[in-house]
């Protein structure tokens, strides 16, 4: 049976944690305030989005075609969560910004090269998801969207 509450509290946790999307949010709120930080962060939602199915996709084939790789992957993403969390604790207060790409397509292109949403739809699939919906499109269509908006939804709170 499908835990949401394990799905869930990954997907919010990951999502609440400092990563390019909620700093540069940060940042753009701070400037420019919410509303003015609101076409960054819909490009946020429309790339995440587009990463969110590519990856879903991915996951649902490889899972499929090479299950021998499933620990692996997910002991590999969560190293990195690892990581991230860690360099994170010993960065340092001052934040070097660069105001000329904080619009909408900065927004949706700063997706394709994120890898915290890579390993966020990876073990969101891998964990929790597709042990139970595999093969099902419908299903994994509204997971990969589900993991969007909920990313979408804490970079709105970073903001």
């Amino acid at each position: 049976m499908f835990s949401w509450v394990s799905f869930l509290t990954y997907a919010v946790v990951t999502a609440v944690t400092p990563g390019p999307n909620n700093i540069m949010s940060m940042s753009n709120g701070n400037r420019k305030g919410f509303k003015g930080a609101l076409p960054f962060n819909l490009g946020i939602l429309v790339g995440f989005s587009v990463v969110m199915i590519l990856c879903t996709a991915f996951c649902s084939l490889l899972s499929t075609w090479i299950p021998k790789i499933k620990m692996p992957m997910l002991i590999a993403g969560a190293c990195y969560m690892l990581y991230l969390a860690w360099e994170t604790f010993r960065s340092s207060d001052s934040i070097e910004e660069n105001h000329s790409r904080d619009g909408f397509l900065s927004g949706l292109f700063l997706q394709f090269i994120n890898p915290k949403i890579y390993i966020y739809c990876i073990m969101s699939m891998e964990a929790y998801i597709l042990p139970f919906y595999s093969g099902q499109i419908l299903p994994l269509l509204a997971f990969a969207l589900l993991l969007a908006l909920i990313g979408f939804a804490f970079t709105l709170l970073w903001s």
